[in-house]
């Protein structure tokens, strides 16, 4: 929605630069043809009620400029086998001036050229609701060499560097502030319409715009990798592919079309009545349907993508707005995703430092949440950590790492002989609701428990509340073990659990949903979740979530708020309705326009009104997706 005028500031003049920006959009070359056009009708029309013989020459000089376009798209059309709006109108045209109907043939294409011009901003305001991300971010970026400041091309800029952001720039990376404090306006990455305020060890997104201090960036994620990188490539993917619903808005057009010629023809042989034959054709439109279906879906793209998520294609976006089930990971996508040591118990001779040294080595170079939490809490205790020899990951159980000749295992009860789910864990009590215990063994000897906890995100609960109330269901699948996830679900009021679940099962948990006729959505951020992201109907990856994740989903959370998810299933379901509803009404408007020209009850010209407004009105029916210029959460 757009912002309410200032005090004092007439609503002409807030609305001057748009009138503005419309008018220079405007292709000039169209609109003088359509002038021309009406004015050599607005002429015929004086010269039918006197003698003024010249008539028919303006006519036709009036349909030769007005219809050369028109003829250009209809041989097209032609040559290419199919049935189009243009060739329906040029017969319509064609067949009015063959009877002396030289003001209509005239107003009929004066109406098609008008519609065509609106239809062009339409789509074009549609595309600049995407494309005007692709030119935000600065060309120059200053880059900081030990004491000095060079400024690069932002496609030299690489993985390591410092960026440095000064007040009113544009930050070039995604990375973490290394020095400087400043509010941020990342509205345009994460939607968020309130300012950020960063500091040492803050998150910073390509495209967020820094207002007050200076920053110091350690970039982390550059060019086609970075969070405005990823958007950009989607736009690029979003403009050139085609989504189901389109290539069928496009066959449906045509079949509109079919049926307007067929009730010409049963009109012609029923009533004999040239002109009520020519009104039957002109009356049906199917540019509502044609045009306004893939401005809706170019909208829609683009206004997720200034909330805060970007969808990988129109198809995606057509899934998305179907689903009935959405599931959830658990670590890092309903939960923080950053565990922390609570607690180490050794077992046997083992000391605790001797148990988290073991642990951390192991899991040095792990991506996983908890292995880096252990590699942290050892780091913190100032271990010495040896290097890993070997290094295997075993998806949904744990990894095996040789550490100085000796084989550490480090993982759940799968993996690791030796301890009892319910035995005790570093407090000397069982495992509690909302912890994690991971158990580490040596040479095949259990030498410990490590304890780790996680927080549920701020934003969990309200999501699936949200869900909920859209009449969705909820699901959780986590290969955590059984009480952590049930009280996990328990606290944020999800439908089902599945705990305990390796890659291949939360797979298989997919394959059931959808065998069962469930149109699934798949949240989730880790490499374990990936084979199901790509398997859902939609897969949706957390923007902090690995690369493999990103990669495989359909549609990724930049900020990995997962309020952005119940915004971008509206923002689809908005998108699916308004296509509907330019389905059904072009239908309707077309039907009973055909009977009532059919039966004499709507001329030409009123029957070109009639094509002209219905096509205005879905097309702008569609415009109403698009976002607003300033961006925002709710632009």
């Amino acid at each position: 929605m757009s912002a309410a005028p200032a005090v004092g500031v007439p609503a002409a003049a807030e609305t001057t630069p748009e009138r503005t920006e419309i008018w220079r959009r405007i292709d000039r070359g169209d609109l003088a043809r359509t002038l021309f056009v009406a004015a050599c009708a607005v002429l015929v029309g004086f010269g039918l009620t006197g003698p003024w013989p010249a008539v028919p020459v303006i006519a036709l000089v009036g349909l030769v400029v007005g219809c050369w376009p028109i003829v250009a798209e209809a041989w097209e059309d032609v040559r290419h086998r199919r049935m189009s709006m243009e060739l329906s109108m040029l017969i319509a045209i064609a067949a009015a001036a063959a009877i002396g109907e030289w003001v209509t043939s005239l107003v009929i294409t004066a109406f098609v050229l008008a519609a065509e011009i609106l239809e062009d901003l339409s789509m074009a305001r549609g595309r600049d609701a995407l494309t005007d991300l692709m030119a935000f971010l600065p060309s120059a970026v200053q880059v900081r060499d030990g004491d000095e400041l060079r400024t690069v091309p932002l496609d030299e800029v690489r993985a390591g560097q410092t960026v440095v952001v000064s007040p009113g720039e544009r930050v070039p990376v995604d990375g973490t502030v290394t020095a400087g404090t400043s509010s941020v306006d990342q509205s345009r990455i994460t939607g968020e319409s309130m300012p950020v305020e960063l500091g040492p060890g803050g998150l910073a997104y390509a495209g967020a715009v820094n207002h007050l201090g200076a920053l110091e960036i350690h970039a982390e994620r550059v060019g086609a990798t970075s969070s405005y990188g990823q958007i950009v490539d989607a736009v690029r993917a979003a403009q050139s592919s085609e989504a189901p619903v389109q290539r069928l808005a496009d066959r449906f057009a045509g079949y509109l079309v079919y049926l307007a010629l067929g009730g010409a023809v049963i009109t012609y042989v029923v009533t004999r009545d040239v002109t009520a034959t020519i009104s039957v054709v002109v009356v049906a439109g199917a540019c509502g349907i044609a045009a306004g279906t893939p401005l809706a879906v170019l909208a829609a793209i683009g206004r997720a993508a200034r909330t805060g998520a970007f969808i990988k294609d129109g198809a995606h976006l057509e899934s998305l707005s179907a689903v009935d089930t959405v599931i959830f990971d658990k670590t890092g996508t309903l939960t923080e995703g950053t565990p922390e040591v609570t607690g180490a118990r050794p077992a046997g001779d083992a000391s605790e430092d001797q148990l988290m040294t073991w642990a951390a080595t192991a899991e040095l170079y792990s991506e996983h949440p908890l292995g880096q939490a252990i590699v942290r809490a050892a780091r913190e205790r100032s271990l010495p950590l040896g290097t890993p020899e070997t290094f295997e990951y075993e998806p949904g159980r744990g990894l095996s790492a040789h550490v100085d000749g000796r084989l550490v295992q480090v993982g759940n009860a799968a993996l690791v002989p030796g301890p009892d789910a319910g035995a005790p864990g570093p407090d000397g009590e069982p495992g509690r609701p909302g912890t994690t215990d991971v158990y580490v063994a040596v040479d095949g000897a259990f030498v410990g428990t490590v304890r780790l906890s996680d927080t549920v995100r701020d934003s969990a609960r309200q999501c699936v509340a949200d869900l909920h109330a859209m009449g969705l269901r909820v699901v959780m699948l986590t290969g955590d073990g059984r009480p952590t996830a049930d009280a996990v679900a328990a606290d944020l009021g999800i439908d089902e659990v599945r705990a305990e679940l390796l890659p291949e099962q939360k797979l298989a948990a997919i394959d059931a949903e959808r065998a069962a006729g469930r149109k699934v959505a798949m949240v989730g951020d880790g490499v374990n979740d990936a084979p199901a992201l790509a398997r859902a109907d939609a897969g949706i990856a957390m923007g902090s979530g690995t690369h493999v994740a990103r990669e495989s989903a359909d549609i990724v959370l930049i900020s990995s708020d997962l309020a952005d998810l119940t915004r971008t299933l509206l923002i689809a379901r908005r998108a699916r309705r308004i296509v509907l509803t330019n389905f059904v009404g072009t239908v309707a408007v077309d039907v009973v326009g055909i009977v009532l020209a059919a039966f004499g009850l709507l001329g030409p010209v009123l029957a070109a009104l009639v094509h002209v407004g219905s096509e205005t009105a879905f097309i702008l029916n569609s415009a109403r997706l698009v976002p607003g210029r300033s961006g925002g959460r709710r632009g």
